[in-house]
């Protein structure tokens, strides 16, 4: 056994004692020790192997498989520009709190400086968006090594674990190789390389119990703002906190859906005369929200108290506003105090703005109207990804939150790329029906995550695309008012008429273009069976106009009650 051979053997091992199941890998000749290992053990039925030929798909791919399991997955390179391309992933699990492994391939270090090929300086590449970081020796045939190799994995698993004492999130492991990189026959290693005997890691690490959190205090008028946050479940534990604690919720479309949040938060926060009459005196925020004007605008008010409850020790203030800050323990603790009548005035209000929007109908084709189709289409208990812009403001304005879907989406840093490799690789984890919502752009963005070989693990996924042929999100900003059409459509607008279906077919993958609600809702219906793309063709022409009638229907409802 060479010494590449026997360190890229002992780092596969490990990560499976350690609890990886999941291995993205993208070939290459500097890699190809792990290619080998990570293939035995896929045919050992060890841990499960994804090959993809684009890096940048791969990084996305390996997010999508830990996004909602938890479990760190692992994405191996060649070296050079490979690495690099994993950047826009690695920012995204640091800001989304995703446990993400970066396992690089690399020329040892005699070679950096010297103008070899595909060299490059691969340690911090990745700059502050780590958890931890480490590069290995260049292994060489001498006894004594394996141990370090084997604990360097399980501080890497570790720590993008969050653990102990910090915060999921991307970790780093550069291995720099020397050829031979391919199998040879001479003999055996110096000393023994296996791992503990019983099968476990060769360190365990448990993350450290968190101290007594000291509940918020007892303020009656309090609304709850929940936004994205990084673990399945904790949107629903803010809601019941909120709910036992008396105060009603505004939240972000993301986690199940649940019926303890006002129907329509942020169209009732856009009604100001409303708003006036209803202020809360403090407003506590849970986790990330990112998305809506309005939330931002409540938060900025004069004489309304900001606290937060963070998922991290960075907690969310871009506005400078927030007094206190609060560890996720604090929901384990309601402080029931709430003022009755001033909370169902605003599930009053939310309920009669959700029966004003139900008789009026949402505008078709919209993106609006294809958000909430599909949300109330799909099966229950379904797990729905959506992608950044306009798709997930579409999506929280339009839903009444009351789907029993899961939601998530890349929110960490909310770019358009990766998103169809995020979206296979949560189907390719789960066991839920898993759809995806995806605007165009968003879409051709990654559309090299179809790119999926004929021995690669399928998913069952949907992606529904809304194709309004370029930026409609610049629509619904300042660069979409109607004074400034005539600088519009060639910097913003960006339109691309791109052949979806062509595209599609070009990876052997279903496409159906759908023209009404009802056909939408019957190509959602059932369960996916593979990957399959269903179109909706808007306007975005007619984005401002039906984001508009949504806050005047929402204004004229609560008028009138």
């Amino acid at each position: 056994m060479n010494p590449s051979t026997a360190l890229a053997t002992v780092l596969v091992d490990e990560l499976v004692r350690c609890g990886v199941r999941e291995a993205v890998l993208c070939p290459g000749s500097r890699s190809a020790p792990l290619a080998y290992a990570l293939q035995e053990a896929d045919r050992a039925g060890r841990l499960r192997l994804h090959v993809r030929v684009d890096e940048r798909s791969a990084g996305f791919l390996a997010l999508g498989l830990a996004k909602v399991t938890r479990v760190p997955a692992v994405v191996v390179t060649t070296s050079g520009t490979a690495v690099a391309n994993l950047h826009p992933a690695v920012l995204e699990a640091h800001h989304g709190q995703v446990p993400l492994l970066v396992l690089s391939a690399d020329r040892p270090s005699e070679l950096r400086g010297t103008g070899a090929n595909q060299t490059t300086t691969q340690p911090g590449l990745f700059g502050q968006a780590l958890r931890w970081s480490q590069e290995l020796a260049a292994p060489e045939r001498r006894p004594g090594q394996a141990p370090a190799w084997r604990s360097s994995v399980c501080r890497a698993v570790a720590a993008s674990r969050g653990r102990p004492g910090g915060v999921p999130g991307p970790a780093h492991l550069n291995v720099p190789l020397r050829e031979p990189l391919v199998p040879t026959g001479d003999g055996g290693w110096p000393d023994e390389i296996g791992g503990r005997a019983d099968g476990a890691p060769w360190v365990c690490v448990t993350a450290g119990t968190p101290g007594p959190a000291r509940p918020v205090d007892p303020v009656p008028r309090t609304l709850v703002v929940v936004g994205d946050l990084p673990e399945p479940g904790q949107a629903e534990a803010a809601v019941r906190w909120a709910h036992e604690s008396g105060w009603p919720v505004v939240a972000e479309p993301f986690g199940a859906g649940t019926s303890g949040v006002v129907p329509h938060g942020p169209l009732l926060l856009g009604v100001e005369s409303w708003l006036d009459q209803h202020l809360p005196e403090r407003v506590v925020t849970v986790g990330r929200p990112t998305l809506a004007r309005p939330v931002a605008r409540l938060l900025r008010r004069d004489g309304v108290r900001v606290e937060a409850v963070a998922a991290s020790p960075d907690w969310t203030d871009p506005g400078h506003v927030v007094t206190a800050v609060h560890d996720l323990g604090v929901l384990r603790h309601p402080v029931p105090c709430g003022d009755h009548d001033w909370a169902e005035a605003w599930h009053d209000a939310g309920r009669t703005v959700a029966a004003q929007v139900e008789k009026e109908g949402l505008p078709w084709p919209s993106g609006l109207g294809v958000a909430r189709g599909l949300l109330e289409a799909v099966p229950a208990g379904s797990l729905l990804f959506v992608g950044s812009s306009n798709a997930v403001r579409d999506l929280d304005l339009s839903s009444d939150r009351a789907a029993a879907v899961a939601v998530v989406a890349n929110r960490g840093l909310a770019g358009i790329d990766g998103c169809v490799s995020t979206a296979v690789g949560l189907a390719l984890a789960g066991t839920s029906p898993t759809y995806a919502l995806l605007g165009d752009l968003t879409f051709l963005h990654d559309s090299g995550g179809l790119l999926i070989g004929p021995h690669e693990p399928s998913p069952d996924l949907t992606l529904v695309v809304v194709n309004d042929d370029g930026g409609g999100i610049f629509t619904l900003l300042e660069p979409g008012e109607p004074e400034r059409a005539d600088d519009f459509e060639r910097v913003f607008g960006t339109p691309t008429g791109t052949d979806l279906a062509a595209l599609c077919a070009a990876h052997g993958v279903a496409h159906v273009r759908v023209a009404d609600p009802q056909a939408l809702a019957d190509a959602v219906a059932q369960p996916p069976r593979g990957p399959r793309v269903v179109e909706v063709e808007i306007d975005r022409s007619g984005h401002r106009a039906a984001h508009a009638h949504m806050r005047r229907v929402a204004a004229e409802a609560l008028a009138a009650g």
